[in-house]
Formats: structure tokens, sequence, C-alpha cells
């Protein structure tokens, strides 16, 4: 059985926010959970520096040299939410460094079942040219551009389980047919975006998929709507590679949100994720996103990595919830098979 890949850098620590929730205590975290657990199943690897022609297939050169620059001043704020540090530039360039190598580890050298970026800044919120919620680079996006334009892969599938919508990852691919986003998050929540009728623009229409719930939501709807509607779409779409940004601020501990997602459900959504991977025969690779509460990081990120590691249970047996039929009903015009 092939490995699980974690993808990790020291430069992650580097990225100084201060007191703030988005912190590198998040990285000790998880790393103190997995090695506790010997790293068991797991191969680490070192995570380059992306590459400057990924970084271009995303963003614009005038967004990669603001951020660049304000570092070398020694940082500043983006915005209220947003801080660069002297070190955050090194650290962006490693986080989006990480999601280079996992498409080259899963689609290239094909060394790994699965991959895990345990890196930061997070970036699903990051747009094309503005840094924003944490993010500064959008480190998803660019494995996704890596898997499409280095290893071909003609079809690419991201599922955001982030709490707050990825309004990032939407805007960059939301014209573009070969990226299908599907999003489940709370509603109404930071950012703002996410309504279900987004659906995409142009020959992107359709390919955008949101799956806003409501506060209170747990496993039950957030596994319904794997289940029942990102199941279906990825059996039509046959993606070449299937993408999570895994956020764990759906967590019902987690501070900044009012979800109630528990460590079960965690472990169900990774383990239903690895079961449709293995379904359609395509590699599972997964970026840290959110999640601001240190115990259940050490906790869930290392159910997310078993799960993948693992032949388990497959996808889950749950009911349709009613959401996830007003969903399949709401996206039949594009999808005419749910």
């Amino acid at each position: 059985m092939q490995p699980v890949a974690y993808l990790r850098h020291a430069a992650s620590l580097d990225h100084d926010t201060g007191r703030h929730p988005e912190r590198r205590e998040r990285i000790l975290a998880i790393e103190a959970a997995l090695s506790e657990r010997d790293w068991d199943g797991l191969t680490r690897m070192e995570a380059p520096r992306a590459p400057e022609d990924a970084l271009l297939a995303v963003h614009p050169q005038s967004h990669l040299d603001l951020v660049r620059g304000l570092a070398e001043r020694g940082g500043g704020p983006i915005d209220l939410d947003t801080v660069v540090s002297a070190g955050s530039w090194e650290a962006a360039l490693h986080a989006a460094g990480a999601a280079t190598h996992m498409a080259d580890l899963l689609l290239g050298e094909r060394s790994a079942r699965a991959a895990f970026c345990g890196v930061r800044p997070p970036g699903h919120h990051a747009e094309r040219g503005r840094a924003m919620g944490f993010c500064l680079l959008n480190n998803v996006g660019v494995a996704a551009r890596r898997a499409r334009d280095a290893h071909g892969v003609e079809r690419v599938l991201v599922l955001d389980w982030d709490v707050h919508h990825g309004n990032g990852t939407q805007e960059v691919f939301e014209a573009d047919p070969g990226v299908l986003f599907v999003s489940i998050h709370q509603w109404p929540l930071y950012p703002g975006t996410g309504g279900a009728g987004e659906a995409g623009v142009g020959e992107g229409e359709g390919y955008t998929v949101n799956l806003p719930v409501p506060p209170g939501s747990g496993d039950s709807v957030f596994l319904s709507h794997l289940v029942h509607v990102v199941a279906p779409l990825a059996r039509a779409y046959r993606p070449g590679l299937v993408l999570v940004s895994a956020g764990y601020d759906a967590h019902v501990d987690d501070p900044l949100a009012d979800c109630a997602v528990t460590d079960g459900g965690y472990g169900a959504l990774a383990s239903g994720v690895a079961a449709l991977g293995g379904e359609l025969g395509v590699p599972v690779g997964v970026m840290l996103e959110g999640g601001y509460d240190l115990e259940v990081l050490g906790r869930c990120v290392p159910l997310t990595l078993a799960a993948l590691g693992s032949d388990g249970p497959g996808l889950p047996d749950v009911p349709c919830d009613p959401l996830s039929d007003e969903a399949r009903a709401r996206l039949r015009r594009w999808w005419p098979g749910l």
C-alpha cells in the first residue's frame, strides 16, 4: 500500500500574525499530534518553493509583487483580517510550493496514494489579484492549475469543506469548466459570497456548485451533501484529480463559526472522499485551510490522514437531507443525472 505524503516546511512558522486566530500554533498542534503517533503511515516531505510560472498561472505579477514587497519592507496589514510579516512571503512560497509538489507527486511520480499539505498561510480566500481572509496565495488553485498545465489533467474536482466560502477559488475558476468547484459552507458568514445561485459564468456555468448550510448544521448535513450531491457530480464529471480545501472550522468547538460537525464527522468526510477517489481511480490531495481550535486540529487532522491512508468503510450510508434534495433539483439544469 502506498503511503500518504505529508508536505510541510518550517517557513510556515515564520508567517507571524501576532494575536490572531490563524497563527503558527496551528501547525505546531498538528505536528505534535502526528509526532505522538510516530507519523504512522505518513511520508514526511519538505515543501519546495513554488516555481514562478505556477504562481503566475493563478495570480498576476502585480499581486505577487505586492505581497513580496510588503514582506520585504517588514510587513504590515493588507486588510483588517490579513497581515503580512517579514517571513510571510517565504511561507507563502512554500505553501504554494507544497501544492505544486503535491500535484507532481500524485500525477507525475505517482509515489503516493494521497497527500496532505500541512502548511500556512491558507489560501482559499485569495482571489487572483487580492489577498484577503487570512490568505495570501490561492494554494489549491495553484495545485489545480499545476495538474492541468504540467500533467495534462483535463478536469479537476475541488471540494471545499471549510466553514467559510472559498470565494477566491470560485473567482479563479468561475469561467473554467476544467475545474468543478464545490463548496459546503455556513451561510450567512464571511466573506458573504457563496449563495446557492452562484453557479459560474460563461463556459464555466454549472461548474461552480455552492451548498450553503445554516448555522447549527452538523455531520448529517455535511455528509448528506458529500454522498448525495458531491459523489454523483464527481461520477458525472470524471475528474483526473480530487483536491480538498480542508478547513476544520465547521467543528462544533471552533470559535469563528456556528456549525456543529464532530470529530467523527470529519473522519467520515475524509473516508468518503478517499473512497470516491478510489472509485474514480484518481488520487486525492488535501490542502489545510481554516480551523482555529488547536485541540480540534490535533484530533481531526490525524483522522483525515488515517482515512486517506486506509481502505475504510467508503461513502457513509446517510439519508438525503432536504438541503441536498433542494441542491440536486437546482443543479439538474446542468447535471440532469442528479
